[in-house]
């Protein structure tokens, strides 16, 4: 499936490495836009709950499932597109669709408008993810591409975090409606920089080899790219070690500022203040750090040792989360919540790395686009909208503090997460040899 000659770079390929970090940079931005625009309905819940009149389940619905089931489901159509054609043109027209539709859901006067614009920002953020990891693939080289992913993965993390404390301040003042249209307005000028932009690079450009085929011509069908995933024991473990992962961190990150208003007594701005902007920054330091201990891992001893890394720094973390929801003090809690962030972030960006590294080149977007089909569906879709069904379960009986004891459930699963990436360790070993590097 992969070529094997050794591909020497022309004036084009060049040209893509010599600008690979503003394509980079300008991946990260949107990825940035992107996590905001889906994310700032955690620090807005309270507030649509109390004017549209909503239950715990349809709010769980909107920032999740809702979503996950249309940005995941597209998600491997646009990837096997991406996987032929130009991908940073599906990038830029991802963008600038799901950011109007991040300006319409200010609009919304019923849960069912809210519904329908929320549809429309899974629908166009489902074209931005497997392209834009495919590229950076192709830029970076397998010994760098942990690090690569990790700063691409700041956009996930800085994206979730600035856009509560924006949301927070601008809702503060000017009520939810005006802070939807805020975040996602700009979002529409950022695509037409990255049209102008963003490097198209030759596929399988880092990896020293020639591509399978020209752009256009036929490549693997669908089916046979699932059935290669399938196979490939140490992928399908770090598919769902991700999985398990992402559920429990979209629980967390969907209904963390909700707990906080409801179990630790901080207002909306407080939550903007005080946790949003300093999480941000964290989650960032520990995406950093995650891929710099990743790739040095990988250079000691093999690529298969980054999902060790991974375990250890989720092993670290889980105590911390746990104690997020057991005090009740509130320096303490967030003194828990700050920590396990230092550790929880790092997953991200080598996960992805670790499995475009397995991918053939012709199959990058799509192995990427089934792990965020599955990521989305069950991570984003099922984790927030089991934290709310969880919650109004149990309202009777907790009342107020349903909330806490449903965050706490669904956090249990980390140590599922933890096996799946202790695995995937020991059969990437096996696959790539003893020097695990392939």
């Amino acid at each position: 499936m992969d070529a094997s000659t050794t591909w020497v770079p022309d004036e084009r390929d060049q040209r893509a490495l010599r600008r690979r970090g503003w394509t980079l940079g300008l991946l990260t931005t949107a990825y940035f836009f992107s996590f905001m625009d889906r994310q700032i309905l955690a620090i807005l819940l309270e507030a649509i709950k109390a004017d549209l009149q909503l239950s715990d389940t349809q709010l769980g619905l909107l920032s999740g499932l809702i979503f996950a089931m249309f940005y995941a489901t597209l998600g491997l159509p646009i990837a096997r597109l991406a996987d032929r054609s130009s991908r940073s043109n599906i990038i830029a027209i991802s963008l600038a669709f799901w950011s109007a539709m991040t300006a319409l859901c200010g609009f919304a006067q019923n849960f069912t408008h809210l519904m329908l614009a929320r549809i429309g920002v899974g629908i166009g953020e489902a074209g931005f993810g497997p392209p834009s990891q495919s590229i950076i693939a192709d830029l970076y080289p397998p010994e760098k591409r942990a690090s690569a992913m990790a700063i691409y993965s700041l956009g996930v993390l800085l994206g979730g975090g600035l856009g509560m404390v924006i949301g927070g301040f601008v809702a503060h003042s000017y009520g939810w409606r005006v802070a939807l249209m805020v975040v996602g307005l700009p979002g529409i000028a950022l695509a037409v920089i990255m049209k102008l932009f963003v490097v198209e690079p030759r596929r399988g450009l880092s990896d020293g080899k020639a591509p399978a085929a020209p752009d256009g011509a036929p490549v693997i069908g669908m089916w046979k790219g699932i059935a290669a995933l399938w196979h490939n024991r140490a992928a399908l473990h770090l598919v769902a070690a991700i999985t398990v992962t992402s559920l429990v961190g979209y629980a967390v990150t969907g209904w963390g500022p909700s707990y906080m208003q409801r179990s630790l007594g901080m207002s909306m701005l407080d939550v903007s203040k005080y946790v949003a902007l300093p999480a941000a920054f964290v989650a960032g330091f520990s995406a950093m750090l995650g891929g710099w201990l990743c790739d040095r891992a990988a250079k000691r001893r093999g690529i298969f040792a980054q999902s060790y890394v991974v375990m250890i720094m989720k092993i670290v973390a889980f105590p911390f989360a746990l104690g997020f929801y057991f005090v009740d003090n509130l320096a303490l809690a967030l003194s828990s919540y700050f920590v396990a962030a230092v550790f929880a972030g790092a997953y991200i960006g080598p996960t992805y790395a670790m499995i475009q590294h397995l991918a053939p080149l012709r199959l990058r977007a799509t192995w990427a686009a089934l792990t965020l089909l599955a990521t989305s569906l069950l991570g984003l879709g099922l984790g927030p909208f089991a934290v709310g069904q969880i919650s109004d379960m149990l309202k009777p009986t907790y009342g107020a503090e349903s909330l806490r004891w449903a965050m706490f459930s669904v956090a249990m699963l980390t140590p599922w997460g933890i096996f799946h990436y202790w695995r995937a360790g020991v059969l990437m070993k096996r696959q790539l040899g003893e020097g695990g590097v392939g």
